[in-house]
């Protein structure tokens, strides 16, 4: 395994990690709201839906490793 595919799988990784992390954590919290009705969502969350959401960031992070992936074999790879 080349240097350059083990430090992007080591950033992959190091986000997916992150992401699981962020989801448990906010999974707990919503957890600790009680009744049926809903909580709010914090401001941070309202203004930013998609890039806060860590289902999102771990499908974009996989996708963006494969790219660069099919990029970097397609650029060294001797036909």
């Amino acid at each position: 395994m080349s240097m350059f595919t083990l430090i992007i799988l080591l950033i992959g990784l190091g986000i997916l990690l992150y992401s699981i992390v962020y989801t448990l954590l906010i999974g707990k919290e919503r957890k600790a709201v009680k009744g049926d009705i809903d909580a709010e969502l914090p401001e941070n969350v309202q203004k930013h839906a998609y890039i806060r959401n860590p289902i999102f960031l771990a499908y974009a992070i996989f996708f963006g490793i494969v790219i660069v992936m099919i990029i970097y074999f397609a650029l060294t790879w001797t036909w």
